[in-house]
């Protein structure tokens, strides 16, 4: 008697959770996906260039004191006084200074529109 009134309730719990859950949940139109998406995919190109600026990697070279003075010190320091080609500040560099290609913006577009959009499933 005691373990089906329990389970009776058990079972009328987990249908009122259900039920709201269920009234919960939000159904977004495909324009606002679309929007969100997009503007995900935009913010990762703009933000990179400006990141690398604020970290030091710039079109004049690696500011003094910064973030990437620092890390070219120390790759230059584990390479044994330069910095090795294709190593990360080097790249890191290179596209400070010259900007990103189209291939990677298209790779960083997609993948912040990927990003945000599986952050928008969640709201």
């Amino acid at each position: 008697m005691v373990a089906s009134a329990f389970t009776s309730s058990a079972v009328t719990g987990v249908a009122k959770v259900a039920r709201v859950a269920s009234s919960c949940a939000v159904v977004l139109p495909l324009t606002r996906i679309a929007t969100v998406v997009v503007i995900g995919g935009v913010v990762a190109v703009e933000a990179v260039p400006m990141v690398l600026s604020a970290m030091g990697f710039t079109a004049t070279g690696i500011t003094s004191s910064s973030i990437a003075a620092k890390r070219m010190s120390a790759a230059a320091i584990a390479n044994g006084g330069g910095v090795a080609p294709g190593s990360l500040v080097a790249t890191l560099q290179s596209l400070g200074g010259t900007g990103l290609s189209g291939l990677t913006k298209f790779i960083l577009g997609s993948t912040g529109s990927a990003t945000v959009a599986g952050i928008a499933r969640f709201y």
